[in-house]
């Protein structure tokens, strides 16, 4: 069986490769844990279209050495308790199961500490908090020209651990975090976050909450007459933000690893289809669905077999090119802890629209 899981927070987008089966026309099960209701809805939703999507045309295709792909998917309800039982129904083990089974995962989350825990099965759709965060904190130094910095954080394990991140990061580049503002998940009132953070006189703002959340700070920064630069990681230019904050949303830049509307090719056709599927423009999860099962599709076809554990050594080290694999959309590498490596891109809304102002080369400075 093939697992998809995602948690909100520091969450698990999950991707095992199958186990075999008796007989070679059976499909590859696949069970997808993703949160469809609760804070992580539109996280979860846009990851989930994203694998159909995949599974949609690798089955037009002929599916993976030849056997179609069978999806099913369950609601986490933005539950990590929820999506733990779900994983044992699924995979029918203990609590802790991916280590123990052997079942190789792809993680959306991004605190570090996920793939340093000796877990030769994990490997991540999106950067680490330690490798996006410097690029944030360069960006306040470089651009912004900011020596001091207010930041907006979500009080779970998601926005804590890019909190203690981004301000290491800060640090090392001779920023001084003057205001630590920590806020609830599913807040609803960021008047009194906005106040401490305008109080604090701050060159600059790092705002890092779930997508409901950034877009009801960015109406309340606008509201208040916030006038410093606003910049984020990932969520804060994402779509559902800029739909939800409207025009409060232009001018807010952030860090990204994967946006619908990088000048790509690929990526670009990626974002019609998925627009015409679905009715809705993608963000950064449905990208990281969409590419995930063809990393899935395209590793499994050089091992040349369904085999978890050799699928997992031969994750270790991999370097997948678009032009090879066009369903990966970008060049990605895989180091031996199961980090990931590829162009990412600062972005910026500009008249409603999120807009790349710069793309950054890949850490191993190759393409």
């Amino acid at each position: 069986m093939l697992t998809i899981a995602r948690v909100v927070a520091l969450t698990l987008l999950g991707l095992a490769v199958a186990q075999p089966l008796t007989t070679q026309a059976q499909p590859v099960k696949i069970s997808g844990l993703v949160e469809l209701s609760g804070t992580g809805a539109t996280s979860g939703t846009n990851f989930n279209d994203g694998v159909k999507l995949a599974v949609k045309e690798i089955n037009a295709g002929g599916g993976i050495l030849g056997r179609k792909i069978d999806y099913t998917f369950n609601d986490t309800q933005s539950q990590p308790q929820v999506a733990k039982a779900l994983a044992v129904k699924a995979i029918d083990d203990g609590a802790y199961i991916v280590k123990r089974a052997g079942i190789p995962n792809f993680t959306g989350g991004e605190a570090a500490a996920i793939t340093q825990q000796g877990n030769p099965y994990i490997f991540r759709t999106s950067f680490t908090q330690s490798s996006a965060m410097p690029k944030v904190a360069r960006y306040l130094k470089d651009n912004v020209k900011a020596k001091t910095v207010a930041v907006i954080w979500v009080n779970n394990d998601f926005g804590k651990g890019g909190r203690d991140v981004f301000t290491k990061a800060a640090e090392a580049e001779g920023i001084k975090v003057i205001a630590d503002i920590s806020t609830d998940p599913g807040q609803l009132d960021f008047s009194g976050a906005v106040l401490k953070a305008k109080q604090a006189n701050a060159d600059a703002l790092f705002v890092y909450t779930n997508e409901e959340e950034s877009a009801r700070a960015l109406r309340e920064l606008r509201k208040q007459g916030y006038d410093r630069p606003i910049v984020g990681e990932t969520t804060l230019t994402g779509q559902k933000v800029i739909e939800l904050a409207g025009d409060a949303a232009n001018g807010a830049v952030a860090h990204v690893g994967l946006t619908a509307d990088a000048p790509d090719p690929g990526i670009k056709a990626f974002a019609e289809k998925f627009q015409k599927e679905y009715g809705y423009k993608p963000d950064h999860n449905g990208l990281k669905g969409y590419t995930a099962m063809y990393v899935v599709k395209a590793v499994t076809e050089k091992v040349g077999k369904f085999d978890p554990k050799a699928f997992a050594d031969a994750m270790h080290g991999v370097k997948l090119t678009a032009k090879q694999y066009p369903g990966v959309l970008m060049d990605v590498s895989f180091d031996n802890n199961g980090d990931l490596d590829r162009e990412s891109f600062m972005t910026k809304v500009e008249n409603g629209k999120q807009v790349v102002v710069a793309v950054l080369p890949a850490l191993g400075g190759s393409k």
